[in-house]
């Protein structure tokens, strides 16, 4: 039984075979040609072009003989000096280019001829004869020499014409003999190529292709399947693995169902006790398993679609999920969905994590809706407390003031130099804890929603420079520069202008404290299709990547700051003010380049009546 191998090996070996008796007869043929190409070209074509200048050359020594019989002897001089050399020069190319037989005694016979001639035209040239002499010598043996020279060139150029048609014929016949066996060879080659080609689908394409389909059914995941032997070759070999490995795969399949199947049961036992309200969707937004308090409290059932339920939220976040690839929660931080639960008020916080295989391709996506019903309440403790312990603080807080002010009047009496270093102390300690106890009622307020808002429509450029005229002065004493980009032409912004300018003054702040001399501070605005985006940008010393999701967390200061940088409550109450005009902040910085601050506002021709 031959290999794979083998076969191939008889195959290809065939067609080489055909291929290097074709190309050895196409070169044989090709020479031959060549050689007979040759013949016409060197051997006879150059005597025929020879024999044609002598017997020009020839004519015009005649002519030239008789200008000089006729009184022209200057002309007749002319003729005979330039054409004598010519026909002397073609009949040394003659004589060295004889190639036929006869043509050396023709050729002899003519350069014989030739030197006669010489003889008869000096004679006639001779202008010390008379002239009835030298015409006596012209007819009498010059014009004879001519005739017979001129019909001895024209035997030697016919010997030679005739030879190049007889060359010509065998060229011919050579060609049609070429032709005939090339078209014998292609033939042959053709029909042995074509008896490859079937065999070769027999022995080698067949079987190939049979072993695809198998692997097309294993992949559709059919692994009942056996694979038909007919060889014992490499390929024969290659389909006894292949049944093998598909009953290795079948045991495997058996062994790991039964193993997924108890899997899964305790996976989704397991799921469906979690706490929290959790679902697994698909790509087409069918839940395909989920815990029982997203069933009880959502809806959230497996095979049921959450576009079919009354909660827009959860279509636009599987949606934003799905865009994005990334983990998705509302742009309101302080989006919550309150459900009851058993009579009992809950709340709950909702996010999408899209999931993705090891190839990173989107399969699905997680919803998890957060019970934060704990720390929601918590939230409302510690804003209760706040305020009420900012209230219950702040009166004893400005009688202490006011007595620290009065005493550094010395309405009270004089003060030594101590005690007055001593109120001083004790006055800007006291502003220190008013400024705490004020930020503190204001995000209360905020959080609350108790704060009120005076909301007008106000252009950006108004807001910024109205903010940043009370910042020039002390820019220029630091030596920093100060650039405004924003336009005039922008659309005005639906804003409280105090709220939206305290942000902008705390944004202010910051920038020139941590900016150093020589820096450069840009407030830059744009519009789009809803909001009005505006930029606050610095070049000091920037935030830690470490920090930036921290910062406008109350009480919180970027560690190993240089210089006393306040209690942490700026950043905090710009990010409620902004949220409170349902706009977005944000931060992007680099260390040793700076900080850029972003906020976003609504556009007041983007208002609605009921708004």
């Amino acid at each position: 039984m031959l290999g794979l191998r083998e076969k191939l090996s008889w195959g290809f070996g065939g067609l080489l075979l055909i291929l290097v008796t074709i190309g050895f007869q196409s070169i044989t043929l090709l020479t031959g040609l060549g050689n007979s190409i040759d013949v016409i070209l060197w051997e006879n074509y150059r005597s025929v072009i020879a024999c044609q200048e002598m017997k020009e050359a020839l004519e015009r020594m005649d002519s030239g003989v008789l200008f000089t019989l006729l009184g022209d002897t200057e002309q007749g001089v002319r003729l005979i000096g330039e054409n004598e050399p010519l026909f002397e020069k073609a009949l040394d190319v003659e004589l060295g280019n004889i190639t036929l037989p006869g043509e050396a005694e023709k050729t002899t016979q003519l350069k014989d001829l030739f030197t006669q001639f010489k003889a008869a035209l000096h004679k006639v040239q001779d202008a010390a004869d008379p002239l009835q002499m030298r015409r006596e010598v012209y007819f009498a043996r010059f014009l004879p020499l001519f005739h017979e020279i001129k019909s001895t060139a024209d035997d030697i150029l016919r010997m030679n014409q005739q030879h190049m048609t007889e060359a010509n014929a065998r060229a011919r016949n050579t060609a049609a003999a070429a032709r005939r066996r090339m078209f014998i060879l292609l033939f042959l080659g053709a029909t042995l190529a074509a008896g490859f080609v079937i065999f070769t689908g027999r022995w080698i394409l067949r079987p190939i292709n049979r072993l695809i389909r198998s692997a097309d059914e294993i992949r559709k995941g059919n692994l009942d399947l056996v694979v038909q032997i007919d060889s014992r070759d490499e390929i024969g070999r290659l389909s006894e693995a292949f049944n093998e490995m598909a009953s290795s795969l079948r045991e495997l399949r058996r062994s790991d169902r039964t193993r997924m199947a108890r899997i899964q049961r305790s996976t989704q036992q397991v799921f469906r006790s979690l706490p929290d309200a959790v679902a697994v969707v698909d790509l087409d937004g069918t839940v395909e398993v989920s815990t029982e308090a997203a069933a009880e409290v959502f809806g959230l059932g497996s095979d049921v679609r959450i576009r079919s339920l009354a909660f827009d939220w959860m279509g636009t976040l599987f949606d934003e999920a799905l865009k994005s690839v990334r983990r998705v929660e509302p742009q309101d931080s302080r989006f919550l969905i309150q459900r009851f639960i058993k009579g009992e008020e809950h709340f709950f916080r909702p996010e999408a994590v899209p999931i993705l295989d090891r190839e990173k391709r989107l399969t699905g996506v997680i919803l998890i809706m957060k019970d934060v019903t704990q720390q929601r309440y918590q939230d409302e403790l510690k804003s209760g407390v706040i305020s009420t312990v900012s209230h219950q603080l702040k009166t004893p807080l400005t009688s202490l003031r006011m007595a620290v002010y009065l005493l550094l009047e010395q309405k009270v009496g004089p003060l030594t130099p101590k005690q007055a270093e001593l109120l001083v102390a004790a006055r800007e300690e006291s502003d220190r804890l008013h400024s705490i106890l004020t930020n503190l009622l204001d995000i209360s307020r905020i959080e609350s929603g108790r704060m009120q808002m005076d909301y007008r429509a106000v252009p950006p450029q108004e807001l910024v420079i109205e903010q940043m005229e009370s910042f020039h002065s002390m820019a220029l004493d630091r030596g920093i520069s100060l650039k405004v980009s924003v336009p005039g032409d922008l659309p005005e912004v639906w804003v409280d202008s105090d709220k939206v300018g305290h942000v902008l003054m705390n944004l202010f702040s910051n920038a020139l404290r941590y900016t150093s001399p020589g820096g450069r501070i840009t407030v830059s605005a744009e519009a789009d299709e809803e909001m009005v985006r505006f930029a606050v940008s610095d070049t000091g010393r920037g935030i830690p990547v470490q920090y930036l999701d921290r910062v406008f967390e109350q009480f919180f200061r970027v560690p190993d700051q240089e210089e006393e940088t306040g209690e942490g409550l700026g950043l905090a109450i710009a990010g409620e003010i902004v949220e409170a005009h349902d706009g977005t902040i944000s931060v992007e910085s680099e260390e040793g380049k700076g900080s850029t601050f972003t906020f976003s506002l609504k556009r007041a021709d983007r208002i609605s009546q009921e708004d």
